[in-house]
């Protein structure tokens, strides 16, 4: 049962959230199990006669400090950050290689005559990044899920180094697309009306954000 005048309890919490990176559904989770676990702990002290405080006390250093807690948590907050990433930038890299030539498919120019060859290397190139993210991204999954079996230290080295390379892709892939839509209304004025042209750049936006947000919780979950 929670008191109101369990302070020492809510500042020990307060010092593990503080420190603690990653998901908000997760972190939230692991407090509020913590919260639960500290609250009988005290409950119990009490109903053997301790006084409050000193069975705060108690709870709290048989609990364990932040130094003690935090790594486990935090490597726990870090795998999560990474299935979100991963889990994003499978979808998105699913849709853009099943279906990214759908934005120039019947367009008024595609009879004319062909782009400069740089220009289809740069679209190919586009191709090949979302392939490889849609690649990293299952192979980002595969280690959340071998980490959850297992805590060898290799895991850990592993999640980061496909975290860090989710990340890169996607910074690839949103410079080498940006450029690819850039180069397309430049040379076809056409392409900044064709309504397949603004639906996929709409969408692309969404995307970018969505998984820029994922990249940047997966940072500093690792960092944490």
């Amino acid at each position: 049962m929670r008191h109101a005048d369990d302070f020492l309890v809510e500042e020990h919490l307060r010092a593990l959230a503080s420190r603690l990176q990653g998901p908000a559904r997760l972190k939230s989770d692991l407090l509020t199990e913590a919260r639960h676990d500290l609250q009988d702990s005290v409950d119990a002290y009490r109903e053997s006669g301790v006084p409050p405080t000193e069975a705060q006390l108690r709870a709290v250093a048989e609990f364990g400090s932040p130094a003690q807690l935090l790594p486990s948590w935090q490597a726990e907050l870090a795998v999560a950050a990474l299935r979100g990433l991963s889990l994003r930038m499978l979808a998105v890299a699913g849709i853009l290689v099943a279906a990214g030539d759908l934005t120039w498919r019947g367009s008024s120019w595609s009879a004319g005559p062909p782009p400069p060859a740089l220009y289809r290397l740069l679209s190919a190139s586009v191709d090949w990044i979302w392939l490889g993210a849609l690649l990293l991204a299952v192979t980002g999954l595969l280690v959340v899920r071998a980490s959850a079996r297992s805590a060898r230290p290799g895991l850990a080295a592993a999640q980061r180094a496909v975290g860090a390379a989710l990340i890169g892709t996607l910074v690839l892939g949103i410079l080498a697309g940006g450029a690819l839509f850039a180069w397309s209304i430049d040379m076809w004025d056409a392409a900044l009306t064709w309504p397949p042209m603004i639906v996929g750049m709409v969408v692309m936006g969404a995307a970018h954000f969505s998984l820029t947000r994922a990249a940047r919780g997966w940072l500093r979950a690792a960092a944490g």
